[in-house]
């Protein structure tokens, strides 16, 4: 029994797609994270009459990851032996890759990867300074042989029951820290498929979003390094301290959440909207 958590903010473009190729797969919940939606992304879900969607509908807007998080906490609140994570906008022909990502898990791996980078195209320079820093993580965690430049940061991943019930929630929510945990509780951590990132099919961003998601991806992994080094959590560098959208990440309602799927209390009831049978 499966679960695909899909985190979605204003795709009414996209998420269709999405959705036909996620229930061609053999998994038991579909578990849709909506982010703030200002757009027809939940009307056009609502279009689909399958039991296996789970709607978990929050208005006010989760912050970068978060979405990520809270569907990890529903899928293990539902029982699930493993979750597989994909954008909302990854409407590309990607089906065969995320089979692979859940038979991994299947077989035994903790957190399954795609690597996003199969071969070195030409870069912009904020891409290369972003793959810098996802290499120092990976190198400082003694990762990179294995890993390369592969991170749940980018391109559909999954993790199994058991990495669902350990991580720290918080981890999931900023994921280069689920590979610096991962490694720590020595999961299972591989490669398992490949994807060019132009295969995704995200839209491109504008420049000021692309580089405040530059910004967050390398503070994530000065968070990483520094927990590795056992040093106080930071995300500068000499002088500059790296937020990006990392501010407007809501922890608080991750909490409130969390706290709520225990109990099932009126701030469950309220934002999870699941198909009658």
């Amino acid at each position: 029994m499966f679960g695909v958590v899909i985190p979605a903010k204003n795709e009414e473009k996209s998420i269709l797609a999405v959705l036909t190729t996620v229930l061609r797969l053999p998994i038991s919940y579909i578990i849709l994270v909506l982010n703030g939606c200002t757009d027809r992304t939940f009307e056009l879900a609502r279009l689909i009459p399958d039991p296996r969607i789970h709607i978990l509908y929050f208005s006010e807007p989760l912050g970068i990851d978060v979405p990520r998080a809270v569907g990890a906490l529903y899928a293990r609140h539902l029982g699930v032996e493993g979750a597989l994570f994909l954008d909302g906008d990854m409407s590309g022909d990607i089906y065969q890759s995320l089979v692979q990502l859940l038979a991994s898990i299947e077989s035994g791996v903790d957190v399954a990867l795609t690597n996003c980078y199969p071969y070195i195209p030409h870069r912009q320079k904020l891409a290369n300074l972003v793959l810098r820093f996802r290499s120092k993580l990976n190198r400082e965690l003694d990762l990179f042989k294995s890993l390369g430049l592969a991170t749940p940061t980018h391109g559909p991943h999954a993790l199994s029951k058991h990495a669902l019930e350990t991580l720290p929630i918080e981890a999931i929510a900023i994921p280069p820290l689920t590979l610096y945990w991962a490694k720590k509780l020595s999961f299972s951590i591989k490669v398992v498929t490949s994807i060019p990132h132009e295969a995704l099919h995200s839209p491109r961003k504008h420049r000021r979003h692309a580089r405040l998601i530059a910004e967050t991806i390398i503070g994530d992994c000065l968070m990483g390094i520094a927990l590795s080094q056992n040093i106080p959590l930071t995300r500068s560098v000499g002088k500059h301290n790296l937020l990006g959208y990392h501010s407007e990440r809501r922890f608080d309602i991750l909490r409130l959440w969390e706290e709520s799927l225990k109990y099932q209390s009126l701030f469950y009831e309220r934002h999870v909207i699941v198909p009658s049978k």
